[in-house]
């Protein structure tokens, strides 16, 4: 979807369609409104990229609109085991996150809410559009319909994780007073994510062109219902959701685990879903990626990852932030031998790769430059100074972010066998296949496998928006955090905003 991603600078709008005068109701000949825009195949290209944007904005950030800085990453992967916020450089949310103090109030929760329903609107605004007067064949309707459904869904999936009960939205709300929607039960997100799933799974093709690359496809949905599955602990149906992709998808294992994380690599036989980021087409000041800030036609749609996690403490070059950092703990997780921890951080003795707007730069790393004396390399490294990955203010990089990976699919399923009373043979084989990638022996005979499981998906998924969710799916959070630990974590706070704005309706979390 690079190619195709300056689609969305048109449509951005279409959160907030502009409304009439009640007495004078005309329209100037130059603007887009949903009558005039909803009817040629582009036009819905368009409103699907708009909703795809949303995804784009769960890094953003804007001092417009909640103040965002990069809070998804707060909320999924500041908030574990395997990152601290940078002592001296981190900001006091992150802190505060760090040390599990979570609240209704803070910008994370509202900033993750506001982009999902977002995107699960526009969504909507699509499936409402397709029954309208356009020039749309069939077969352009049952495609669209079947995309507008895996995003539906896939934003419905991360309510679910995050919020446990948020409100199912599944049509457009005409009237300004009956927009407050109330929770759903866990049994009603389940069957209406997994019905539009499946009708993805039987609208969308195999595989898109390539000026289509990024788009979801039959088997990116048939992957999540298999990922949703083990969410419901349904083990019998997600083991057969994975058997299928394992056995007859397209997908595969990259030869080297680093390829996952390079620009030139984007888009490759392991990736499964991948958040694209598209620049670089116009301004690149990072303060408008946000598409709802009000620059938003100067977007580039990138992300601003190298900003808050490159080294940004006692002199550390490229004037980064160095905000969050990895953790002593997670570094001795990893095995001796293991490559993927220098893959994913840099520590002393380690060549280190940053830039500016003077350019690359190259030199010793020092570990005073971070608190923890570590510094996040993955997404980076020497292999990542490639022409077109970073702006040339120094600000922004268009790397993608790589979401749902065959080789996190091959855990899942190693996780379903394990807990639904499958094949333990297959299980065994879906982890070594993933440490046998990287250079690591088999694992040992009588290995408890669900311990050697969840040990894998830490050190392979490092940095990538899992391990919290997978903390409180297991049931590890006292394990892991000991006296800091609270059951109230098991689910994040609605924002205060929005239980505020829905006048009741909508019910806040146990111990918010």
């Amino acid at each position: 979807m690079k190619k195709i991603n300056q689609f969305i600078f048109i449509v951005c709008f279409l959160g907030t369609l502009f409304s009439c005068n009640d007495q004078l109701d005309l329209q100037p000949l130059d603007r887009l409104t949903t009558d005039t825009f909803y009817k040629t195949r582009a036009d819905f290209d368009g409103a699907i990229f708009a909703s795809y944007s949303s995804i784009q904005d769960f890094w953003g950030t804007s001092t417009e609109t909640l103040s965002e800085r990069g809070e998804f990453w707060k909320l999924t992967v500041v908030i574990t085991d395997d990152v601290a916020a940078d002592a001296i450089n981190s900001d006091q949310i992150s802190r505060d996150i760090d040390a599990l103090q979570v609240r209704a109030a803070d910008v994370p929760y509202a900033a993750a809410y506001t982009q999902i329903y977002e995107g699960i609107y526009r969504a909507n605004l699509v499936l409402e559009r397709l029954d309208g007067e356009n020039e749309l064949t069939d077969e352009d309707k049952t495609v669209l319909a079947a995309e507008a459904k895996f995003l539906r869904a896939w934003f419905h999936f991360q309510a679910l994780k995050m919020y446990g009960t948020p409100p199912l939205a599944m049509e457009i709300i005409p009237g300004i007073n009956d927009q407050a929607l109330p929770n759903a039960t866990q049994d009603e997100l389940f069957t209406a994510i997994l019905g539009d799933f499946t009708d993805a799974a039987a609208g969308l093709p195999e595989s898109w062109d390539s000026g289509n690359t990024g788009r979801a496809t039959s088997w990116a949905a048939k992957s999540y219902i298999g990922k949703v599955n083990v969410w419901k602990e349904d083990w019998p149906a997600a083991i057969s959701a994975f058997e299928e992709v394992v056995n007859n998808g397209p997908y595969m294992l990259m030869p080297n685990y680093e390829d996952n994380f390079y620009f030139n690599s984007e888009n490759n036989a392991e990736s499964i879903f991948e958040i694209q980021f598209g620049g670089p087409f116009s301004d690149d000041n990072l303060w408008v990626f946000d598409d709802t800030h009000s620059e938003d036609f100067k977007a580039s749609q990138g992300i601003a990852r190298s900003h808050y996690w490159d080294a940004g403490g006692n002199g550390a070059p490229g004037g980064k932030q160095g905000q969050w950092a990895p953790t002593q703990d997670l570094l001795d997780a990893f095995e001796p031998g293991d490559p993927r921890l220098e893959i994913g951080i840099y520590q002393e003795g380690d060549r280190y790769y940053t830039y500016d707007a003077g350019g690359q730069i190259e030199l010793p790393y020092d570990p005073i430059w971070s608190s923890t004396d570590l510094t996040v390399q993955k997404y980076g490294g020497e292999e990542n100074r490639v022409s077109g990955n970073f702006s040339a203010n120094g600000q922004s990089e268009f790397n993608n972010e790589r979401w749902f990976r065959f080789a996190e699919l091959k855990l899942l399923y190693a996780e379903a066998l394990i807990e639904g009373g499958g094949s333990l043979e297959i299980a065994e084989q879906q982890i070594n296949d993933i440490r046998n990638r990287v250079g690591l022996d088999d694992l040992a005979p009588g290995t408890d496998l669900l311990t050697a499981m969840r040990h894998e998906k830490r050190v392979e998924m490092a940095f990538e928006p899992h391990r919290w969710f997978d903390i409180i799916r297991w049931g590890i959070g006292p394990e892991v955090f000991g006296s800091l630990w609270d059951d109230k974590l098991n689910l994040f706070p609605f924002p205060l905003t929005e239980i505020e704005r829905s006048g009741g309706l909508l019910v806040q979390n146990p111990g918010y």
